[in-house]
């Protein structure tokens, strides 16, 4: 009844999902900037970005877009000690990047301001 999905194979997994699913499908493009429809007030229309690999710049239309980037990791210095110092659950790769994407053109922010607290 559950399906254990290990983390070396769980990209795979997902990529072929969204092949299966979609049209077309970008790899590797760093979205810089969002895009606000100036017909319709607060809405974001799409994305600009450009490929990490070979620079080619991109111009995405969308109906709807949903960011999936991460929130920002190691903003508060960790309370652990010693051998555990800077070991963290969360990925340290997390440079806050939908933040950047998100709060200059004022999008609805969901999910994000949230911190855990482990009662122990």
């Amino acid at each position: 009844w559950q399906i254990m999905i290990h983390g070396e194979s769980y990209k795979p997994i997902i990529a072929e999902a969204a092949r299966k699913a979609a049209t077309e499908v970008y790899n590797r493009i760093m979205v810089t900037h969002l895009l606000m429809d100036k017909n319709r007030p607060n809405t974001v229309a799409g994305a600009v970005g450009f490929n990490v690999r070979d620079g080619t710049f991109y111009v995405f239309r969308a109906r709807a877009v949903i960011i999936g980037a991460g929130g920002a990791s190691h903003i508060y210095r960790p309370r652990a000690v010693g051998e555990g110092m800077g070991r963290t659950w969360y990925a340290p790769w997390s440079s806050a990047s939908a933040y950047g994407l998100m709060l200059p053109v004022g999008t609805k922010m969901t999910q994000m301001e949230n911190k855990i607290v482990r009662a122990r």
